[in-house]
Formats: C-alpha cells, sequence, structure tokens
C-alpha cells in the first residue's frame, strides 16, 4: 500500500468477509493517505525490534485472561525470554495492558483490565459483532474485545507507537480478526453504518466539541447498534461541566468534564436512547502508575500530595464513568 510499513491485506480481506467491505474499501484507499503517520523518526529502531523478536511458537494464546496471555513459559528458555523482553522493553512506553507473554510480564501504566472488568458484564454480548475501538492504544482492549467473541475488531489510534506494540504482540497470536490502524476517528468516513458496537474511551474529554465526537461515533453505528462510552466527569448532582482553564492533572488537552447528567443529555441530542450509567469509580494510584514498562510520570504525580481528592492544579481529581446507548432502528 504505497510503501506502508505494515501489510493491512489479510486484515482488510477479513473485514470484507465479515460484513465490513465497505470499511475496508475505505481503509485501503486511506492508508496511503497517512503515510505521514509512518514518517517517525524511532520507526526503524522499532521494526528492528519487532523483527528481531524471537521465533517462538506459543502453545496457548488466552484473550480472555485479565493480563492477555500468549505463551507459556516452558514454551521457551531463559535465554529466549530474556532476549524476548529486551525487544518489548524497546516499546517503551506500555500504557495499556497487562500482557504475558510467554512468562515476560508486561506490567503496563494502566490495569486495563480493571476497566474491562467494570463494563463486560453490561455491554451487550460481542459475539459475532462488528467492533469500532477508537482511541485503542496498543490494542488490549482489541483483544479481550476478540476473546469474547467479537467477529472483526477495527482499533484505531493516531499514535505510531501504539501501532507497532500490537504489531509485535500479533507476531505470535497471529490473527487477522483485529488490528490497530494509525487513523484518528477524524480521519474515518462522516457517515458508514458499519459497527454493532463502537469503543469510546478516555478519549472525549480531549474533545473540543464533545457532541461533534458523539454523533460521529453515532453515524458510524448500525442501526439498534451500541456505544460504550468511559470519560472522566465531575461527581456532583446538576448538569455543570468544568472547562479547565490551562493543565488538567498536568494534561494540556482537557477541554469538558461533564456531570453524568449533563453527559447523559449530550446522548440524548446527538440521537441516542436506553441510555444505562454503567460505572462510575475514581481513578487511583493502584490502577494507573509508573512501571517499569512506562517509566515516565503518571498518576500520583498529579495528584495534590496532601489532599489526593484533588489534582496538582486544585480541581476534582479524575472520576471515570461508563455509560451505554444504543442508536434507535432507522424509521
Amino acid at each position: 500500500m504505497n510503501n506502508i510499513p505494515i501489510d493491512y491485506s489479510p486484515f482488510l480481506e477479513h473485514c470484507r468477509s465479515n460484513g465490513l467491505a465497505e470499511f475496508a474499501d475505505f481503509a485501503e484507499s486511506k492508508l496511503p493517505q497517512v503515510r505521514e503517520v509512518f514518517v517517525h523518526g524511532d520507526l526503524e529502531a522499532w521494526q528492528a525490534a519487532i523483527d528481531a523478536l524471537p521465533q517462538i511458537s506459543p502453545s496457548v494464546i488466552d484473550l480472555t485472561a485479565a493480563a492477555v496471555r500468549i505463551g507459556a513459559a516452558g514454551d521457551c528458555d531463559e535465554s529466549a525470554r530474556k532476549e524476548l523482553r529486551e525487544k518489548l522493553m524497546r516499546l517503551h512506553p506500555w500504557r495499556k495492558g497487562p500482557f504475558d507473554v510467554f512468562g515476560v510480564y508486561v506490567d503496563t501504566e494502566w490495569r486495563s483490565d480493571w476497566k474491562w472488568q467494570r463494563l463486560c458484564e453490561s455491554i451487550s454480548p460481542l459475539k459475532g459483532r462488528r467492533v469500532l475501538d477508537v482511541g485503542c492504544g496498543s490494542g488490549y482492549h482489541c483483544l479481550r474485545m476478540l476473546g469474547e467473541g467479537a467477529a472483526a475488531v477495527v482499533g484505531i489510534d493516531p499514535f505510531l507507537l501504539f501501532v507497532m506494540q500490537f504489531q509485535a504482540l500479533n507476531r505470535y497470536i497471529k490473527t487477522d480478526a483485529a488490528t490497530v490502524l494509525p487513523f484518528r476517528l477524524e480521519d474515518m468516513p462522516d457517515s458508514m453504518e458499519s459497527f454493532d458496537t463502537v469503543f469510546s474511551m478516555g478519549v472525549l474529554y480531549h474533545r473540543r466539541e464533545p457532541k461533534e465526537h458523539i454523533r460521529h461515533l453515532r453515524r458510524l453505528l448500525s442501526s439498534r447498534g451500541e456505544l460504550v462510552l468511559e470519560t472522566l466527569v465531575l461527581q456532583a448532582a446538576g448538569r455543570d461541566c468544568l472547562v479547565p482553564k490551562g493543565r488538567y492533572a498536568r494534561m494540556r488537552n482537557v477541554w469538558n468534564i461533564p456531570t453524568v447528567d449533563l453527559l447523559s443529555d449530550w446522548l440524548t441530542d446527538c440521537g441516542f436512547s436506553d441510555i444505562k450509567l454503567v460505572d462510575i469509580c475514581r481513578t487511583t494510584t493502584d490502577e494507573q502508575r509508573s512501571t517499569d514498562w512506562m517509566r515516565f510520570e503518571s498518576l500520583d504525580k498529579c495528584l495534590d500530595p496532601r489532599d489526593i481528592t484533588k489534582t496538582v492544579e486544585g480541581r476534582p481529581a479524575p472520576v471515570r464513568a461508563v455509560l451505554t446507548a444504543k442508536k434507535p432502528e432507522k424509521e
């Protein structure tokens, strides 16, 4: 595909065989247009690390495990495992996970399995569904979705490192049913009613126009499709919205943190129905933290050390909610 360093053809063929032909045609035409994503100073080093991964055949692949399991420790000797760890570490920082790769525990910044556990019993069963995961990172949740029986999972994330992390894992998983594409939501078609379930987790608060984000997600859903939306919220009554001036928890690009009631109103205004609050909880430093696999500053450096209910800027500390909503049937 015009010098794109990843061969997405098997995945796109899988999409065509599973009701996503329109998306596959779009992606095939779009990939050459995002070649600039692959013009990255670290790409050569990342690709070299992936190419140098030891040749090991996994005796087991378990996409339902909290730490997605690829192989077992007994599948290789200690020398190969040391080489594997060293090559995977070259793809630092690992933010979403965790993964257990032939006994190498990739202890990511986020315990993404906790988020999955909070929502997996409350969403429509994914078996046989066509799924889109917006802002998917390394593809951890994409793999969990595949483990739940999804027919095809499209992960999109504009950060090339996360695309390459998925490629590293897929050297061993070898699935054509899920991938991570270097797309932003804005790169996706304005309307393509192709997906049965769309996930947007940890994205909405980074959008200046949250309702436009929600509308775009709706336009990608099939009739009676389900949106799974996870975002920062204000844990308060009413319909307020925090619009941070400057940084929030040291993040530059946080634009809107609504109450759950206001977020529900936004979903209604954007044409969704059957809106349900699945979970709401404070993010703790057990769930998001620095590790050997993500050595930069994490949540503990973003909270007021004298009062962890506040950020270092004096604003309410991060609370996240998960809501589900349905796209009504066509009239």
